[in-house]
């Protein structure tokens, strides 16, 4: 068990993490709702129904596909474009898809290899880009989760309005859309941008995500 929790506590400790901010949105949004249901006069409602609500589905997915846009984009880009300097960046000069030997697949593939790196046709092209499409995948459920309950939540506050409610084509074109998307669509990027740019002058001993405390700043695709 030790050895388990050892090998794996990256992905253990941000899913523990994950489900802790998860219950503290989930309970710091029902109080925020039930406090603006009483400003408006209206009765507050119970945890449980505020966890099926549209409010509290938009609030959540609006937030998970801009993460996965972020991801996805990340893993296409950084196939095709360098950044001097960043051990988030490939070595200078090793743009692109890489050879067959470099990517250890096909002849080349070790007995190590995953199945799938042995094969020919479209079983090496799914899996050789298995982890941008599954992220592209995951982004576009999400957004459509996201537009759904989003639609939902905006309609009722219309019809609290005595306004009209819209069609979910309709909705797609409303500010209220949009404002919710492009506003966590640039944190992101500014945040790979910012990882990008200040790794190459900045480090982090022992990070995966920095180079080596004495590496030079020209130093590009080595992590530490």
């Amino acid at each position: 068990m030790r050895r388990f929790l050892r090998e794996n506590s990256l992905g253990l400790v941000f899913g523990g993490l994950f489900l802790i901010v998860l219950i503290g949105e989930a309970l710091a949004g029902h109080a925020d709702f039930n406090q603006q249901q009483l400003v408006e006069g209206l009765p507050p409602i119970t945890l449980g129904r505020y966890l099926t609500s549209a409010s509290f589905g938009a609030d959540v997915l609006e937030n998970w596909q801009s993460e996965y846009l972020q991801f996805f984009l990340y893993i296409w880009f950084t196939v095709w474009l360098l950044q001097k300097g960043s051990p988030e960046s490939k070595e200078l000069g090793k743009a692109g898809r890489e050879s067959d030997r470099d990517q250890k697949i096909g002849m080349y593939a070790g007995e190590d290899s995953p199945k799938w790196a042995r094969e020919r046709g479209l079983r090496l092209w799914l899996y050789s880009n298995s982890l941008g499409l599954v992220m592209g995948v995951i982004f576009l459920l999400s957004w459509l989760g996201q537009s759904i309950a989003g639609h939902a939540a905006f309609n009722e506050e219309q019809l609290g309005n005595l306004e009209d409610p819209v069609s979910w084509p309709q909705y797609l074109t409303e500010p209220d859309f949009w404002n919710r998307t492009l506003q966590n669509w640039q944190s992101e990027l500014l945040a790979v941008a910012s990882m990008a740019i200040l790794a190459i002058y900045l480090r982090q001993r022992g990070s995966s995500q920095s180079k080596p405390v004495g590496s030079p700043h020209t130093a590009t695709g080595v992590e530490g």
